[in-house]
């Protein structure tokens, strides 16, 4: 007898081990999350549609789409990075699985916060490097090179705003995996 599937998604908490005094952190995190997710979920709809009316006034209508196709990448850009830090709150990015269930409880507890470290500083570095790119792009009030030409800082600052709180995520999840690793 074949199991039904889980239509439902998993909801995001704040892991039982993470220490008393981030909790209130680990809170507001959560629900940034969650607001950025419904963004994001708009910027998708936004950025469907906009490819939609590019393609139906580019050939039926033979219009210029210049704008369309920035907006839209715009759009999923920051739909992309400012939902990351919720995708990682549910573990949802792409794992090796492999190890899990080979590796002992205590060791794989370990891999995941070692995991968990390069993750941060990989995250860490690239925040700080959109942030770079964001101010200079503010300061130069540098565009795109299209008729259009929207700021760059839109991009720059969704890419570094979206970083900052991955890295936010997964210092919390370091926090609750050195916990979990202390008691065993």
């Amino acid at each position: 007898m074949t199991q039904p599937i889980e239509l439902t998604p998993s909801r995001a908490v704040i892991d039982p081990d993470t220490p008393s005094w981030l909790r209130p952190l680990a809170w507001a995190v959560l629900q940034l999350n969650r607001l950025m997710v419904a963004i994001g979920m708009v910027a998708l709809i936004a950025a469907a549609f906009v490819l939609t009316s590019s393609v139906v006034s580019r050939y039926v209508m033979h219009a210029s789409t210049d704008w369309q196709d920035e907006t839209a990448v715009f759009l999923l850009v920051g739909a992309t990075f400012l939902c990351g830090a919720y995708v990682q709150s549910l573990r949802g990015h792409v794992g090796i699985e492999a190890l899990t269930g080979v590796l002992p409880a205590g060791v794989n507890r370990v891999r995941q916060v070692l995991v968990d470290v390069i993750s941060f500083c990989f995250c860490l570095f690239f925040a700080w490097k959109s942030w770079t790119l964001f101010h200079e792009a503010w300061v130069d009030n540098q565009t795109t090179s299209s008729s259009w030409a929207p700021p760059l800082s839109i991009p720059y600052g969704l890419m570094a705003f979206g970083m900052s709180l991955l890295a936010v995520q997964i210092a919390l999840q370091i926090t609750s995996g050195l916990n979990r690793v202390r008691r065993g």
